[in-house]
């Protein structure tokens, strides 16, 4: 068997150091993204002209040509020469705003028949961010009272249910992180495909850990062991096999979705695949990892120790 138990600080150790390099790159400005759906912008429905036909390439060379690349690389194709079109605002002041937004419809005119033209509350995206996080949010509180509740029967059900949601923000973390270097690199946005998929991470992500979770209740009901890390890296074991094998066809469905559908869905499709990824490894190397840390009691492994002044340790 594998000792996974044995090498759990150096698991812990890389998760930590990558969690930390994400953050860093999603704090200072210039890494996430936001889209037009969070920032707002203006939406537009281009179709052909009557007796004519309009092409995608048409439709983003003349983006490109009108100042507005980050819109062409966004396009989504409603039906045969429809398309949807999203920029972001456009100008400061409310002259600025209408000039521009005159300026990209005679543009567009040119090429096709403007068929809707809307502009993409401020207001509006902002609420969207709000409700994003306040679902990741009601999610994980939801998540912690089920597990805690489903293992009420095993001594501490609390620590299951804790572990089983830091694994959690740990994928979400690290799908977080990951996009802010894209964000930064290649200037991937964000959207609100992208919040669909960390949801699903977090579905996904739980459900492989309460398998794990599962397996270990299991083996301490029949007490093959005494000591609780050796039960666990045998549970460990027992599913892993189960757990590859899930994550390897999920992430082949995957990936075919990326490959031949692509377009739109881009940021959907590699969220769900780095949070499938970062599922497996936490509900393995993480969540199982730190319930021994914490029934062995080895947090302060992982804190820094202060050393107290002489004369407060004298006092003492």
């Amino acid at each position: 068997m594998f000792d996974f138990v044995g090498k759990k600080h150096w698991f812990l150790l890389a998760s930590a150091a990558l969690i930390v390099a994400g953050l860093i790159s999603v704090l200072v400005p210039g890494g996430l993204k936001l889209g037009v759906d969070f920032e707002g912008g203006v939406s537009i429905t281009l179709g052909p002209k009557e007796g004519e036909t309009l092409s995608l390439k048409q439709v983003e060379q003349r983006l490109n040509d009108l100042g507005h690349s980050e819109a062409a690389k966004r396009i989504q194709v409603l039906s045969e020469s429809n398309f949807f079109i999203r920029t972001r605002q456009l100008g400061k002041t409310e002259q600025e705003k209408l000039d521009e937004q005159e300026k990209l419809r005679n543009g567009l005119s040119e090429i096709g028949e403007v068929k809707e033209f809307g502009s993409i509350s401020a207001v509006i995206a902002s609420e969207t961010v709000r409700n994003a996080a306040i679902a990741v949010g009601v999610a994980a509180v939801a998540i912690l009272l089920y597990i805690t509740w489903a293992f009420r029967r095993m001594p501490s059900p609390f620590r299951y249910g804790t572990c089983a949601i830091i694994a959690l923000l740990h994928d979400v973390l690290l799908v977080l992180g990951i996009f802010s270097f894209l964000g930064r690199t290649l200037n991937w946005e964000i959207d609100p495909m992208f919040v669909t998929a960390v949801l699903a991470v977090i579905g996904y992500s739980v459900n492989d850990t309460i398998v794990v979770f599962d397996r270990l209740r299991e083996n301490l009901t029949k007490g093959i062991t005494t000591d609780f890390g050796t039960t666990v890296n045998f549970s460990l074991n027992q599913t892993l096999g189960r757990s590859l094998n899930t994550s390897t066809t999920t992430i082949l469905a995957v990936l075919a979705i990326y490959l031949f559908v692509g377009g739109t869905i881009r940021n959907f499709v590699l969220a769900l695949f780095i949070g499938v990824v970062a599922g497996t490894y936490s509900s393995i190397f993480i969540a199982s990892q730190l319930l021994v840390v914490w029934e062995r009691r080895e947090w302060s492994r992982f804190l820094p120790k202060i050393s107290l002044p002489r004369r407060i340790r004298g006092r003492e």
